[in-house]
């Protein structure tokens, strides 16, 4: 029986990469030498440090860039509040990864509602999809892909 497992992953290694890049162009940039601006990557989590809100910006779409640029859908970026103290300005960026249960239970709604003969399943951080006919589950991809859910989604595991 056909089946496939939606997902909504980050490549980490791809994203380290990025932010070394962007990393190594604040470093170079003439507006931001000097001014302690720099990239910190925790985990799932990317801090930005700078002087001032206007060059967080800067270096926001900088960031922005260089993801895109390596494969990363910048979908999956959480952006958090501008926080502005004395001489220092930071900002947060959350790496979202895995699908929560609401939004698996949207989709697997979503799924239902289409009408075509497949079943979803919930299985932790991933939809397990199945059905009789390829094409079925094809359709059940196109119809997500064109479903604005908010949350970059990949699909995996396709077997026949």
């Amino acid at each position: 029986m056909p089946s496939f497992d939606v997902v909504s992953e980050v490549d980490l290694h791809e994203v380290s990469n990025a932010v070394d890049q962007a990393n190594r162009e604040v470093a170079n940039r003439f507006d931001f030498k000097g001014s302690g601006a720099r990239f910190e990557l925790d985990d799932l989590t990317i801090t930005m440090h700078a002087q001032n809100d206007f060059q967080l910006r800067q270096m926001l779409d900088m960031l922005q860039m260089k993801l895109s640029k390596r494969g990363v859908d910048i979908g999956c970026l959480d952006i958090g509040q501008l926080q502005v103290s004395g001489q220092e300005a930071r900002q947060e960026i959350t790496l979202r990864q895995g699908i929560d249960k609401e939004l698996a239970k949207k989709i697997t709604k979503l799924i239902k509602e289409s009408k075509l003969k497949v079943q979803a399943s919930i299985q932790g951080d991933k939809i397990r999809v199945t059905g009789k006919k390829r094409d079925d589950l094809q359709q059940v991809i196109q119809a997500l892909r064109e479903a604005k859910l908010g949350l970059p989604l990949q699909f995996i595991n396709f077997r026949d």
